[in-house]
């Protein structure tokens, strides 16, 4: 398969030029067995192994092109090394590369905390920085237990949080949680997470009893506005606005992971202003800085002033805490969303792959769903062994396309690519899924 047109290096159509993994990637594979834990990185059948990537594209160490329906898990919102991110990491790198974060802090992380407090919604505005994800919400977890001091959590059936041990305690999957369960917190209070109309009143009614009964005291309600990892799943348009109700006058406080939403993902600064709802806590990550490990929780001032003043010891934080060449990567990865004019972006992307995706339940018998919104797209299947969606991002490789299966039972295959990806692309990519799914893969 060859690059037709000659599109630009980021723009580009697939140029496949060796077996599918190739012969460097699969020598990185045998080597990467000797030196990682055998847990981490699937190994069987080989991965490829990426070299170089820009805009929508990645390059293995093959030399193989493909298009990236994932956004390397949704960091590359604004594409990969999108100009001004790498040029802003350069000159950062160059000037002011580590500092002490908590002790004598740089410019760089004032600007940045300044720009979180004008794009958040409502009035969210003063904020914990982290690196992972799983820190801005153990940050939020931490924030909900200083305001209310009631220490039990309400999370939901098939929520995703992270793996560091506070917010693997609210994340829902067994197979994730197994093998550590006797280390977990067990306040955490698991309900059901609707995805119609319907459900909601029992889901209210079985919230209110947690409320009213558990023990611990439930402090913290923990919610993905869409559900991410847990299978792209979307909640009822009611289901946000009546969660801040519930939490509203009862000492509990409301939480938003938004580590996969944020930051323009769904054609909106963050998931939840569809609902015209504010949270008191937010947490953000993935696409934040489009490069570096970067996360933030961000509260409102009311709910982070029961943070004590720092008196030299910060009783959260962290060496990197604020780094600057992370704070200047989000920065310009932030100017770069606005700039390009990705929030519209996503919407048209929305608009491009569900008029394609819409109509494959009624043609095939293996697609059971189609959904999203904005640049949040996915296609369910049924149950298969195999899952379908890992058949078919196995040979949607062999056609220079890279997605990722999602949900409990990989059930569903997530659609996120970088939002500057052209229509080019995105029609070649989905003309590769369509192709897979009517040869029933």
């Amino acid at each position: 398969m060859t690059n037709i047109g000659g599109d630009p290096w980021g723009a580009a159509l697939p140029d496949i030029r060796t077996a599918i993994p190739g012969p460097a990637s699969s020598a990185l594979s045998r080597r990467l067995s000797a030196v990682e834990s055998r847990n981490i990185t699937r190994l069987e059948p080989p991965p490829i192994f990426w070299d170089s990537a820009h805009g929508a594209n990645v390059r293995d160490a093959d030399g193989n092109t493909f298009i990236d329906l994932t956004a390397g898990f949704g960091v590359a919102a604004a594409g990969h090394a999108a100009p001004a991110v790498h040029q802003a990491i350069a000159g950062q790198a160059a000037r002011l590369a580590h500092g002490l974060g908590d002790v004598h802090p740089s410019a760089v992380k004032v600007e940045l905390l300044e720009k979180l407090a004008e794009i958040a919604p409502g009035d969210l505005s003063v904020s914990i920085l982290g690196s992972a994800g799983a820190e801005a919400v153990e940050a939020a977890l931490k924030t909900a237990f200083l305001k209310t001091g009631r220490p039990g959590i309400i999370a939901f059936e098939g929520s995703y949080h992270g793996l560091t041990y506070g917010a693997l305690a609210a994340t829902h999957r067994t197979d994730f949680r197994q093998p550590f369960q006797p280390q977990l917190f067990s306040g955490v209070r698991f309900v059901p997470f609707p995805t119609t109309d319907d459900q909601l009143e029992a889901v209210f009614e079985r919230i209110d009893e947690v409320i009213e009964t558990a023990r611990p005291p439930i402090g913290a309600v923990l919610v993905e506005p869409i559900q991410g990892r847990g299978g792209m799943r979307f909640p009822p348009p009611a289901f946000l606005s009546r969660l801040r109700e519930r939490c509203d006058g009862r000492h509990v406080l409301l939480i938003f992971d938004e580590i996969y939403t944020g930051l323009g993902r769904t054609g909106r600064w963050f998931a939840c202003e569809h609902s015209g709802v504010t949270p008191d806590v937010l947490a953000l990550g993935k696409a934040l800085s489009g490069s570096i490990a970067l996360s933030a929780a961000i509260g409102t001032p009311e709910v982070m002033a029961a943070w004590p003043p720092s008196t030299g010891e910060a009783i959260h934080t962290s060496t990197f805490l604020g780094n600057p060449v992370a704070c200047a990567a989000a920065l310009a990865q932030i100017a770069t969303i606005e700039s390009a004019g990705l929030l519209s972006r996503a919407l048209e992307l929305g608009t491009i792959v569900g008029a394609r995706t819409a109509g494959w339940k009624a043609q095939s018998d293996i697609v059971t769903d189609a959904r999203g919104l904005g640049g949040l797209q996915a296609v369910e299947f049924a149950p298969a062994e195999p899952p379908y969606a890992v058949r078919l991002a196995d040979h949607l490789l062999a056609d220079g396309v890279i997605a990722l299966p999602e949900g409990p039972r990989a059930e569903v295959l997530a659609l996120t690519p970088p939002l500057t990806i052209t229509e080019r692309q995105i029609s070649y990519a989905l003309d590769a899924l369509e192709r897979r799914i009517f040869e029933a893969v």
